[in-house]
Order: structure tokens, then sequence, then C-alpha cells
């Protein structure tokens, strides 16, 4: 089942030229767009089903610094800076509330590396704090469980990703990005060795700049031109709760079970690290360059054959670009919610607590989140044809370090000073033989 996600209007005629084509409206594409945008270039921002459709309206809305890979530390700190000045910025309220992320657990081995971590973040002038297991329960007074110590970011947040991506896109429009929904990009003219056109269902678009923030998609679009993406496709579920009372304002995670507090008075709800990892062909194809993150995480993994994505995301690399594509026949990739982890989730939150016996699930969705074996995005031009730029491989991340991801992916394209460091996002360490480490993030 599809979250909710609010609509926005589209553009109804095709520019024949502009200086960018965005092609995906998720969190990232949107934010470039808008980005772009504000530097005076010309944007079409192309989406095959609508805006924030796909894993920008189904994750946690955590925008957290907290327990990043050392890596996306500056795209966090940056980002946390823009959302907080979002909603004035665009006039529009993106849901954004700086209300804490909250870490607890009854692992010792677990609170030391918190405590080696933000130590080193705090170089990066993230500044969490320990808790000692007194002051996590005067935190959480109504819980059952004896929780030994904790870690805590009170400069961090949360936001609704059922609003960020479509006010962001808004605006955008009103700066100018000319937005087209239901409206797949199936593949790209070339000229010289460079880009010189995007194809779309609804006809051409000449362009010398191409960003693909294309989500679980850009594997399949990127291989249809000869350019290899290792990205793995894992399902993630989630649920909203029915109204209950606050256990916190912000954000908690705990050895099992996830939540953040929504506008709406409930709970988002997922269980950490529970999923579906789909074996597909590409999925085999990369699996050297996954093992090290793999065998980090395969514990909590469900390992399932990849028949929803072989009759579509994963099918075939090649078809023309004046017949129906791949995107146009799933417009938005919705798959099944695991309903026995939304169930086992529901009966830790109320065991936990006892205020929350009364409580269950409003909606249950799951999304497909697009991973690189390193858990780092690719943020980044493509040296092997020119114009060509991606943003995508987010691993679960996207939507708390959205802004400033838009904003640097707007940078490189547009050939400006970036606004962090560009280097540890480069596409080229996926394939030239860079030895990867395994995710950092916690």
């Amino acid at each position: 089942m599809s979250p909710p996600v609010d609509r926005i209007a589209s553009d109804e005629t095709l520019p024949e030229a502009v200086d960018v084509v965005v092609i995906g409206a998720g969190i990232i594409g949107v934010a470039a767009a808008y980005h772009l945008a504000k530097k005076g270039h010309s944007v079409a921002l192309i989406e095959k089903g609508h805006v924030g459709a796909e894993q920008s309206s189904r994750n946690w809305g955590w925008c957290r610094q907290q327990g990043r890979d050392r890596h996306e530390i500056p795209l966090a700190r940056a980002s946390l800076e823009m959302w907080g000045g979002l909603h004035e910025e665009i006039g529009a309220d993106l849901g954004f509330r700086r209300k804490g992320v909250l870490w607890v657990t009854k692992d010792p081995k677990e609170l030391a590396g918190w405590e080696r971590w933000a130590n080193d973040a705090r170089q990066m002038q993230v500044h969490s704090h320990m808790l000692s297991a007194a002051e996590v329960a005067e935190r959480l007074p109504d819980s059952t469980e004896g929780w030994i110590g904790g870690m805590e970011t009170p400069s961090d947040g949360r936001a609704e990703p059922s609003k960020a991506a479509p006010a962001l896109a808004a605006a955008a429009r009103r700066l100018g990005v000319k937005l087209f929904q239901n409206c797949a990009a199936r593949g790209l003219e070339t000229k010289a060795g460079a880009i010189d056109a995007v194809v779309t269902e609804r006809g051409r678009i000449r362009t010398s700049a191409v960003l693909l923030a294309g989500g679980a998609w850009s594997t399949l679009f990127c291989r249809r031109h000869g350019i290899d993406l290792p990205q793995a496709m894992v399902t993630g579920t989630a649920f909203r709760t029915t109204a209950a009372p606050a256990l916190t304002e912000g954000a908690l995670g705990t050895p099992g079970y996830c939540i953040r507090r929504r506008e709406d008075g409930g709970f988002t709800v997922a269980l950490r690290g529970r999923g579906t990892l789909h074996l597909t062909p590409d999925g085999l194809r990369y699996a050297r360059q996954f093992w090290p993150t793999f065998r980090q995480r395969a514990a909590k993994l469900k390992i399932r054959v990849g028949k929803p994505f072989l009759d579509g995301l994963m099918a075939g690399a090649s078809w023309s670009l004046d017949r129906e594509s791949p995107f146009e026949r799933t417009r938005v990739l919705d798959p099944a919610p695991d309903m026995a982890l939304v169930e086992e989730a529901l009966a830790m939150l109320r065991a936990a607590y006892p205020s929350l016996a009364g409580i269950g699930c409003a909606e249950a969705w799951a999304g497909s989140i697009d991973s690189t074996p390193d858990a780092v995005p690719v943020i980044s031009a493509v040296e092997k044809l020119k114009g060509f730029h991606l943003a995508t491989g987010f691993s679960g991340h996207g939507f708390g370090i959205g802004p400033a991801a838009g904003r640097l992916a707007a940078d490189l394209v547009a050939g400006d000073a970036p606004i962090v460091d560009a280097h540890p996002y480069r596409y080229a360490r996926l394939v030239d033989g860079t030895a990867l480490a395994p995710a950092g993030a916690l």
C-alpha cells in the first residue's frame, strides 16, 4: 500500500531545450532542481510517477546526524541547517521539528561503540551526549525495559515525508522549474561522447546536462547506456500507528524497534535493520562489492528471489527509445509490506510501554531502498559520458540528508564550488577497484 503523499500540479508542454534535465522527483531530485533554479539555470524535472511517491514518502522521517558514517556527517550537518530554514524560505511547512534523536541499548559493547562514535563526531562539530541508565529512565519514564544507557543528539530532528518533497517541488516550480509527472525518461541521446538530449515518453528535450536521481531505478537506466552502477535493493517495511501518548516528541531507536513522533499524533514505526534482500541478476553481478556489508547485516535480512523486480525493475538492459520502457510499465514501485514485522513491532511497543496497550496499526507500507556497497551515496559526474551526473544509492539515508545532497548535486552539475567535499561520493570508487569498507553508519 502506498503511504499518503501530497500531490502537486505539473506543467503541460515539454520545453524544446533546457540547461539541465533532472530525472526523478524524489527528495534528492527535487532538492537538486530547486538549487539549480536558484542558481539561475533552466531545469526540466521528469518523473515517471508523481513527486515523492517512492522511497521519499516511505522512509521514517528522521533528520539526523547521530550515527552517520563519517563521510555523511558533513552532508547531515548542512542538511540540518537547511531543514531549519526551509519553512521560511519556501513558505510551506515540511513538518520539520528539531526534537532530537535518542538511542537506547542493553548491550555494553553497543554503548561503547556509540561513545567512540560520539567522540569522533565531536571533532566534526556534532554534539551527541552519552546517557546513563538513570538519564534514559528520566527521558522514558513509561518504559518497562531496563536500558543501561543511550546516546542523544538534541540538534537532530524529524520531518513529514508525505509533505517534504511535494512542498519543495512546488517551490522549485515557482522558481521556474518545469515539472512533468507521469512522464518517464526513456533514455539519453548523445553526440561525440556527450549528452545531447533526453528522450521522454512525451518527446525529446535537448540538453547538455542530466542528473539521474532515480533511486531504485538508477541501475537499470544506467545499464541501458553501458554504465555500471552497483546497487542492491532492500525492501523495508514501516507503518503509522493510531493516535498515542507521546513517549518522545522526537525519534527513538532501540535494538528492536524505532519510532518517530508524527504531527498527526501517532508514530511512524519500523524494526531496526530488518528487511528483505531481493536476489536479482544485478545483485549477483555485484555480489563481490556487497559482500563485506552483507556479512555485517545478513542476520536481520530475509533473502528472497526477486520475482517482483524481474518483471519490471530489473528486466532487460535494452529497449527502443521510441517504444514503451520499463519505467512506464511501473509508474510507482509499491512493494507489499511485511505484516509479520508490523505485528512484531506492535507487540514490542505494547510490552514495553503500558500507556500503548491499545495502540494499533493505522496504515502499513513498504519501500525499495537503493543501497551502495559501502552505504554511502553516489553524488558525482560520470566521466564516461560528458554531462551525465548521478545522485543515487542513498542506502536509506536520503530523506534526512536530502536538502544538502540536492545542493551538492546542483553544485557539481553547475560546475560551482561544492557545499561539502564531494570526493567521498564519487562514482569512480564503485567501479575502479577501490577497496570499499563495510557500511560505517551506526
